[in-house]
C-alpha cells in the first residue's frame, strides 16, 4: 500500500492569541507538570487556556475526553447534550455518578468538570445538535470533538467542520473495538472520504443492542483528548490522514492510512454539498433503498393485553427474537427463543395459520421479525410493544432491565 507523508505539526492557536492568556500563580502550580515539558512549557499552557473546544456528547466518549481537557486547562469547553443520565450509563460514562441518575447529563458534566478545574469556562448547549443550530454553535470554536453514537450526527459534525474549516476529532466504539482519527479537510481527508455513505438502517446495532466494554470509551476518549491537545499546542503528528483502530480483546492497535477522496461530495474537487442537509433522511433513505415497513397498530399488542390473555389461560405462541445471552438475563414466562437471525430458516417450526406474538427487548427487532415472517406468508402476527422492558415496567418489576 502506498504511503503518504504525515502532516507537519499543525496548531489551531496563534502565538499572539496564546500570549494573551496570562496564568495566575495558582494555575502555574496546578499545571506545573505540563510546564516542565519542553513540548508544552509556559507558552503551550497559555495556548491551552486560550483554546475553545466543542464536545458533542457527554456520554461514553464525552466523559473521559472532557475530564482530561478540563484537567489539562483548556480554557473554554462547549458541551452539547440533551439526554438525561440513566443507570445503564454509569458502567462507562464516568463524568456522571449514581446521584445524577435522572438529571440532565449536561448539568451533571458541568458540576464534575467545574470541580476538577474551576478555571475552565464551560458553555452549555442543552439541545440536540441539528442542521438548524450546528453552524451557529460551532462557529466560534477552534476544535470540534465528535463524541456521538449515531450516524446522522457524525455526518452532520463532519460537514459542519468542512464548511467552517475546523478540525473534527473523531472517535467511535462498539462492543470491544474502537477507532479514532482527525478529519480536517484543509490538511487531509474528511469523514466522508472514509465513509461516503452510512450503513443501511439497522445494519449496525446501537450500544444498547450490541453492548460495549465499559473501559473502551475511556481508551478512545483519551486518544481524542490527546489529539485535541496536540492540535492546540501544534506538536507531534496528529491523526490526520490516519485511522487508528483498537481491539481490546486482542489488546491490539492498528493504523490505516487515509487519503482525501477527490470525488468526495463535500471536500472533493467538484463539491455537490455546499450547505447542511437533512441527515436523518440521508442516513435512513438513500437512492432506491426504502425504510423498513412499519408495523400497523392492528399488528401490535401491549404487555397488559398479553398478560390478561395469559391469565385467562389462552394458549399463546410468544416468540422471543433476542440472542440467547439476552434471554438468560431476562425473559417473559412461556416464551420460545428463536433469534432474529434464525427466524426465517426456522419458520417451519411455526404454524403459519396460528396467531404468533413476537417479542424482543424494546419492540424494534420483533417488528423486523414480524415483517420477515409476513413476507413468508404468515398472517396472524402481533408485535409486543415495548418488549421485555415494558413487561418489567408495567407487569412484573422483578424481571431485570438491561
Amino acid at each position: 500500500m502506498a504511503t503518504i507523508p504525515l502532516p507537519n505539526p499543525v496548531g489551531v492557536i496563534s502565538e499572539e492569541r496564546g500570549e494573551a492568556a496570562e496564568l495566575s500563580n495558582e494555575e502555574i502550580l496546578r499545571y506545573s507538570r505540563h510546564l516542565i515539558l519542553p513540548e508544552v512549557n509556559l507558552d503551550g499552557q497559555k495556548k491551552l487556556r486560550a483554546a475553545k473546544v466543542l464536545c458533542i456528547g457527554t456520554g461514553g466518549l464525552g466523559s473521559p475526553l472532557t475530564l482530561y481537557l478540563a484537567a489539562a486547562g483548556v480554557g473554554t469547553i462547549g458541551l452539547v447534550d440533551f439526554d438525561n443520565v440513566d443507570l445503564t450509563n454509569l458502567q462507562r460514562q464516568i463524568v456522571h455518578g449514581t446521584k445524577d441518575v435522572g438529571r440532565p447529563k449536561i448539568v451533571s458534566a458541568q458540576e464534575t468538570l467545574a470541580d476538577i478545574n474551576p478555571h475552565v469556562n464551560l458553555v452549555l448547549y442543552e439541545e440536540m445538535f441539528t442542521s438548524e443550530n450546528a453552524m451557529e454553535i460551532a462557529k466560534d470554536y477552534d476544535i470540534i470533538i465528535d463524541g456521538t453514537d449515531n450516524f446522522p450526527t457524525r455526518y452532520l459534525t463532519n460537514d459542519v467542520c468542512v464548511l467552517l474549516g475546523k478540525p473534527n476529532v473523531y472517535g467511535s466504539i462498539f462492543r470491544f473495538e474502537g477507532q479514532a482519527s482527525v478529519f480536517w479537510a484543509t490538511h487531509g481527508p474528511c469523514y466522508r472520504c472514509l465513509y461516503p455513505e452510512p450503513p443501511p438502517p439497522g445494519m449496525v446495532p446501537s450500544c444498547a443492542e450490541g453492548g460495549v466494554l465499559g473501559v473502551l470509551p475511556g481508551i478512545v476518549g483519551c486518544i481524542q483528548a490527546a489529539e485535541a491537545i496536540k492540535l492546540i499546542l501544534g506538536v507531534g503528528n496528529p491523526l490526520i490522514g490516519r485511522l487508528l483502530t483498537f481491539n481490546a480483546l486482542k489488546m491490539q492497535f492498528r493504523e490505516l492510512r487515509l487519503r482525501r477522496d477527490p470525488e468526495c461530495p463535500i471536500c472533493g474537487d467538484n463539491r455537490t454539498i455546499t450547505e447542511l442537509i437533512d441527515y436523518e433522511q440521508f442516513c435512513g433513505i438513500r437512492g432506491e433503498e426504502a425504510p423498513p415497513e412499519e408495523v400497523g397498530v392492528e399488528e401490535e399488542i401491549t404487555v397488559l393485553e398479553l398478560k390478561a390473555r395469559m391469565d385467562a389461560g389462552e394458549k399463546l405462541t410468544v416468540i422471543d427474537v433476542r440472542e440467547p445471552y439476552e434471554y438468560a438475563i431476562a425473559r417473559i414466562p412461556g416464551t420460545k427463543l428463536i433469534p432474529l437471525g434464525q427466524i426465517e430458516e426456522r419458520s417451519g417450526e411455526l404454524d403459519p395459520t396460528a396467531e404468533i406474538i413476537l417479542q424482543c427487548r424494546s419492540g424494534k427487532r420483533s417488528a423486523d421479525a414480524l415483517n420477515r415472517l409476513k413476507a413468508k406468508g404468515f398472517t396472524q402476527l402481533k408485535n409486543l410493544v415495548g418488549g421485555v422492558l415494558a413487561w418489567s415496567d408495567e407487569v412484573d418489576p422483578s424481571v431485570p432491565k438491561y
